[in-house]
């Protein structure tokens, strides 16, 4: 989702194998550099590979080129790896991450944080203020669309984020909500002109207690 001056991705912890928990504390979000984020769905043994190798070109392409690529270019370049994985997609081993980034050429910085969305076959999608991907997606945007809204600061947004996630493991069996008993919080990382930032668990455990707290004044709700 974004805010003013950047964007935010969450991704929950839980990857699954058919109906059993695999593990409870993967990371489904990375920086891919400085300035840009992936999240991943779908196949997670793919996916990681995936997106280790993307972060390895996009270091590659500004060593030789002693640039960065523009955003979009950041965008393209993952819709042609994300297409090269069609045949295993097609096999069922699918891989739709996310990416989203800060655009250093944007007119306004308070604009600057953009999203894009990708399908199966490598089509690149730009996203308007938020979206989601994975199992648990629906009940994520369904979320977002009550609790974003224009003109967010970055704590705002960080809480939307985790309590779209919490929403998401409600009704969704394959995605894991916050566990504070084993003190897994979700991975939330920013992007913003200074760069990419992940969130602390200090901050996020705040956020989580506080969702919870008030969730249980209105059970239910």
């Amino acid at each position: 989702a974004t805010f003013d001056g950047g964007v935010v991705m969450a991704g929950d912890r839980r990857a699954t194998a058919g109906n059993l928990i695999a593990q409870r504390d993967i990371e489904k979000v990375f920086a891919s550099d400085d300035y840009s984020l992936v999240g991943i769905a779908g196949d997670a043994g793919l996916a990681i590979e995936l997106v280790r190798l993307y972060q390895v070109e996009l270091e590659h392409y500004e060593k030789i080129e002693g640039t960065q690529l523009t955003l979009d270019g950041k965008a393209n370049r993952l819709a042609t790896m994300i297409r090269g994985n069609l045949g295993a997609a097609m096999q069922g081993l699918a891989v739709v991450p996310l990416f989203a980034g800060f655009d250093l050429d944007a007119v306004d910085p308070a604009s600057g944080g953009k999203i894009y969305s990708y399908d199966v076959t490598g089509g690149r999608y730009p996203e308007q203020y938020y979206h989601s991907v994975g199992s648990g997606s629906l009940f994520a945007k369904g979320a977002l669309k009550k609790l974003w809204r224009i003109g967010m600061s970055r704590e705002q947004v960080v809480r939307v984020a985790v309590e779209s996630l919490y929403d998401a493991a409600d009704d969704d069996s394959a995605t894991g909500g916050p566990d504070l008993t084993r003190g897994i919080f979700p991975v939330v990382m920013l992007a913003t002109a200074a760069g990419t930032e992940r969130v602390g668990d200090d901050e996020l455990s705040a956020v989580v207690r506080t969702i919870l707290s008030e969730r249980e004044a209105r059970p239910g709700a």
